[in-house]
């Protein structure tokens, strides 16, 4: 399919083409016609996969068409929420892009930075709005942002917004948004939580999924180092001296860890930043400024802090905690490796990691090639065997049927 097939206009698609875009993606191709006939709309899918203009377009032609008969002209009319600033701030940035030839107005709000100068901007009225939901609703406590004339509301991000703690501003920002508007919301994950926000605000919402492509995983050359856990660091620092060289984002667990490590690399001399939820967004936006101008070439990060941060140039990842999630192994190493450029992922697994392995190598479906010569083995018989599913194929393949059959429930 061909971008002008969606039936956008010209102001934007002239936008998408000056990017070099000529088709759009699975997540583009499936949301944009339902977002252009108001259907509410629950998408899962991943960063990466171009789901951002997979609503910014079509809100930015419904808006676009409308305009000349809409009496609200300095009302938001689209509201995007997001969880975290970087999050938002690149939404924004493909909004204005998209919307060079038109005369819609976007901008961005979002916490730990003054608060006078989005104010400035409200108050000369915008047509899409971007924001986090702590700032979001002290602008409206101020009455600086009047939600009564929304038309889209857009929750990105779904699952890192409930995990970081959002759920009651969330239902309090759908609540302060008319009753009749369209409602689109887009998750990598879809936990019980999700599904139950959606059942909330949605209204006979259609389904968008896009499984997270394992080609990725073909695509990226990979290698497993088994390691008691307490010889992770050292490692690390084995392989930094040794091996891996380039543009470097490591991915630990916890908060506490990504500290822990970014102190040791930088005694030993490391040009080091680092991202975790605990960190001011200032902070954070320098950390992640500093590695994309190459003042440093190791970035250490959480999942949750990392979600959706485009880095471009990554020659390598290290996966120091393996993620319990298969799907999140996936999305890691499918940052490296982009537009035709070699990538390698590094993964270590202790002990009490190994049945990740194996949901990892389930979903791959193959097994991870192994490093056994590097000089901190852990013990073979904490190794994890490659996942064969019990049961014969015949009931394996009626499973499948039945799933295909299903795919298009969201509850």
């Amino acid at each position: 399919m061909h971008f002008s097939e969606l039936a956008l206009n010209k102001p934007i698609l002239k936008a998408v083409f000056e990017k070099n875009y000529e088709s759009p993606t699975q997540i583009q191709e499936e949301t944009i016609p339902l977002v252009l006939a108001g259907k509410d709309v629950i998408a899962s899918a991943q960063t990466g996969t171009g789901k951002t203009a997979a609503f910014a377009l079509p809100i930015l032609q419904r808006l676009f068409h409308q305009q000349d008969v809409n009496k609200n002209a300095k009302k938001i009319r689209a509201l995007v929420v997001s969880p975290t600033r970087e999050l938002a701030v690149q939404i924004e940035e493909e909004f204005q892009v998209y919307s060079k030839y038109t005369n819609l107005r976007t901008t961005v709000v979002f916490g730990g930075t003054s608060i006078a100068p989005q104010k400035d901007i409200l108050k000369k009225g915008v047509d899409i709005l971007i924001a986090t939901p702590g700032r979001l609703l002290d602008l409206r406590k101020q009455e600086i942002v009047d939600l009564g004339h929304v038309e889209i509301l857009v929750l990105d991000e779904a699952d890192l917004m409930l995990d970081m703690g959002f759920i009651d501003d969330v239902l309090k920002i759908e609540r302060l948004c008319p009753e009749e508007k369209q409602s689109l919301l887009f998750s990598a994950t879809m936990p019980a939580k999700v599904v139950q926000l959606a059942r909330t605000i949605l209204k006979d919402p259609e389904r968008v999924e896009v499984t997270p492509s394992v080609s990725a995983a073909a695509s990226v050359r990979q290698i497993l180092y088994y390691v008691p856990k307490p010889k992770k660091i050292e490692l690390c620092l084995h392989l930094l001296r040794n091996t891996i060289k380039g543009n470097i984002l490591i991915f630990r667990r916890t908060k506490n860890g990504v500290d822990k490590l970014e102190q040791t690399l930088i005694k030993n001399n490391y040009k080091v930043a680092s991202l975790h939820g605990d960190k001011a967004q200032s902070t954070r936006q320098v950390a992640l400024n500093s590695f994309k101008n190459g003042d440093v070439n190791i970035l250490i990060a959480t999942d949750v802090a990392s979600r959706g941060i485009d880095i471009d140039g990554l020659d390598a990842v290290i996966n120091f905690d393996l993620p319990n999630i298969p799907e999140t192994f996936v999305h890691r190493i499918g940052r490296t490796g982009r537009a035709g450029l070699e990538g390698i992922a590094y993964s270590f697994c202790s002990a009490d990691e190994k049945e990740y392995v194996t949901s990892i190598q389930k979903l791959i479906k193959g097994a991870l090639p192994v490093d056994d010569e590097h000089p901190y083995l852990l013990s073979p018989k904490a190794k994890p065997q490659v996942h064969k599913k019990k049961g014969s194929k015949h009931k394996k393949g009626r499973k499948s049927e039945a799933s295909k059959k299903n795919k298009k429930r969201w509850y």
